[in-house]
């Protein structure tokens, strides 16, 4: 990481439309971000996300096949794209997670089935409503951690949604009856005098609650 100052990353973190497309990222990088970024908790540890890189003309216009036209800047010029697909189907791994903590010497055999009596009839007995917004809330976590890796080794990055929900996941080359769109990260470098939007923030006490 380049970057280690936490209120820099947070703070001064601004969506980025118009990047340099002479600037390239590796997949390996790409790599590490994803997986620095999947330190993000998620529920009861399913870890419901999967990720999709993008980062070659004929995948962009992959994506570009399901993507509002409005979008087409940062799919065009970014260094690559990451797209977060939330996974319905995690908890059927969902065992061999534990059974790995456990082998590791990590936590204990009651511990280990008071997870999977607890936890996994739960997913194996949900709806797929339940399933659905379980996974897209984790794939909002891993996204947002991801937007804060992406700044720590030096990039910035957009995150955005604009895309047809109903055909994106068949676009990427996914499973539609097993993963629900979340969000694509754009990646790179701020192209040289792109209009950066930095806007302010509501009160936060106008949107708070106190409950007695």
């Amino acid at each position: 990481m380049k970057n280690n100052d936490f209120s820099d990353i947070m703070l001064n973190r601004h969506s980025v439309r118009q990047f340099d497309p002479s600037v390239k990222i590796s997949r390996d990088e790409l790599q590490e971000m994803i997986k620095e970024a999947t330190t993000a908790p998620s529920a009861c540890n399913l870890q419901s996300w999967h990720f999709v890189i993008i980062d070659t003309p004929a995948a962009k216009d992959k994506l570009k096949q399901a993507a509002m036209k409005f979008n087409y800047p940062q799919i065009d010029t970014s260094s690559a794209l990451i797209f977060i697909a939330g996974d319905t189907h995690s908890h059927e791994v969902y065992r061999d997670v534990w059974n790995k903590v456990y082998e590791a010497g990590k936590i204990s055999k009651e511990k280990l089935d008071q997870i999977l009596n607890t936890f996994l009839p739960l997913y194996e007995k949900a709806s797929p409503e339940f399933l659905t917004l379980d996974a897209t809330i984790d794939g909002a976590m891993v996204g947002m951690q991801l937007l804060l890796t992406a700044r720590a080794h030096g990039y910035e990055a957009n995150p955005w949604s604009g895309f047809d929900f109903k055909t994106v996941i068949s676009a990427i080359g996914l499973d539609p009856k097993r993963f629900v769109p979340v969000m694509c990260v754009a990646l790179g470098k701020p192209a040289a005098g792109a209009d950066i939007l930095k806007t302010d923030r509501y009160d936060t006490k106008t949107q708070t609650e106190i409950l007695e």
